[in-house]
């Protein structure tokens, strides 16, 4: 019966993505397909084989250890702020992205990264067909982060066209940043973190290629990639580092502040006038495609609202109602949710992305803002997309 869903959840994400598509005679239909296989043989290799267990092993204890290395430098700046056996979530997950970005900096100052990302890049565009540009920016997102990644290809903005645009900043929006990667591993599985990155890439660039297909001259497909800190000495690199870690740090507590806040109060409003909660009613809303994706209809109401948290505050906040609730859910519904939440994929990341490329390029900022809800709607495709294949495996 879960293939059957799994067809239906496809189904209905190839429906959603066709219904907008601005040039349906140009999708490429045999790339969408060797993605999507690619995509199914990667995940049944890291959730259901041994060497895929083991891999997932090793990323999570080495996260763990990043995450107890970053605590020491909060526990000596910080000690004694937390009663004793207690956690804080600002404290023990939030300020160790800083250590993790420090990291992430040093590998991309050693020009170890950059290697990576053109690497996978390159093979990437040959299984797509899609253009070298595209496929760097699909697989940097997942590591840089949506903002980011947009200062190592700032000299393209002016010359690339609209539509290229548009796919570039789908992948961003539909990645997260390895920085956060360690928080999110404290609230969600570990194994759906990883195979939600990597399932993330294909998905963004299949959903791309459906809603906004285009031919690429060959003149055109070229990369020019700026690499972060490269005028910079070791240690400036190093502190610019600890800065942007920090501040990201300092923007997810003030979000989660303010949005689990704000949700609270909502709910209460709604609790007292309509006797049901704001979440109850999105999770009813969004129960049908939780449903349709191969969600349980028992757990589809549960499902959908987090799915609903998600796409109106952020992922933080989603992960953090979603941990409270997912001990009563089956694995499959908890893989599949785990999966969808992990991605930047939300109303606020609008603002964002236009934000970042504004600050670069004033006009490709604006265009940003032209399509920014087009962008939101392919982005939560993509990370339904990889629920549903995520819902084949388990």
């Amino acid at each position: 019966m879960k293939y059957v869903f799994a067809l239906l959840g496809l189904l209905l994400v190839f429906v959603l993505g066709y219904a907008v598509s601005n040039n349906r005679k140009d999708i490429r239909y045999k790339s969408i397909t060797a993605m999507l296989v690619v995509q199914i043989l990667l995940a049944l290799l890291i959730l259901n084989t041994s060497a895929g267990i083991m891999i997932i092993r090793v990323i999570a204890d080495t996260f763990a250890k990043l995450m107890e290395y970053g605590i020491t430098g909060v526990d000596f700046v910080f000690g004694g702020l937390e009663n004793e056996g207690m956690s804080t979530f600002f404290l023990d997950v939030l300020l160790p992205i800083v250590f993790i970005s420090v990291l992430i900096g040093i590998l991309n100052y050693v020009k170890i990264l950059p290697l990576i990302i053109k690497g996978i890049g390159i093979v990437l565009s040959k299984l797509n067909g899609m253009g070298k540009l595209e496929n760097y920016v699909a697989v940097s997102a997942a590591i840089l982060g949506q903002s980011e990644v947009f200062l190592t290809t700032k000299k393209q903005l002016d010359v690339i066209t609209k539509r290229r645009l548009y796919t570039l900043c789908t992948s961003a929006m539909s990645a997260v940043s390895a920085a956060i990667v360690g928080a999110y591993m404290t609230m969600l599985s570990p194994q759906y973190v990883v195979v939600a990155i990597i399932l993330n890439i294909f998905s963004a660039l299949i959903i791309a290629n459906l809603i906004n297909p285009y031919k690429l001259p060959p003149e055109e497909d070229v990369t020019v990639v700026e690499e972060l800190g490269a005028r910079e000495s070791f240690f400036q690199m190093i502190s610019e580092s600890v800065m942007d870690g920090f501040k990201v740090a300092i923007i997810v507590g003030a979000m989660l502040i303010g949005f689990i806040a704000l949700m609270e109060m909502i709910n209460g409003l709604f609790g007292i006038i309509f006797g049901i909660t704001f979440q109850e009613i999105l999770g009813y809303i969004f129960a049908p495609i939780a449903y349709v994706m191969g969600i349980p209809w028992v757990e589809a109401v549960q499902a959908g609202g987090i799915m609903a948290t998600k796409l109106v505050t952020n992922e933080f906040v989603a992960m953090l109602s979603f941990k409270d609730i997912a001990a009563g859910l089956s694995e499959r519904t908890v893989g599949m949710v785990s999966v969808f939440l992990v991605s930047f994929a939300n109303f606020s990341s609008i603002g964002i992305i236009t934000g970042a490329v504004k600050a670069l390029n004033e006009k490709r900022g604006e265009d940003v803002a032209q399509f920014g809800l087009k962008l939101l709607y392919g982005s939560t495709l993509a990370s339904i997309l990889s629920a549903v294949i995520v819902g084949v495996i388990l």
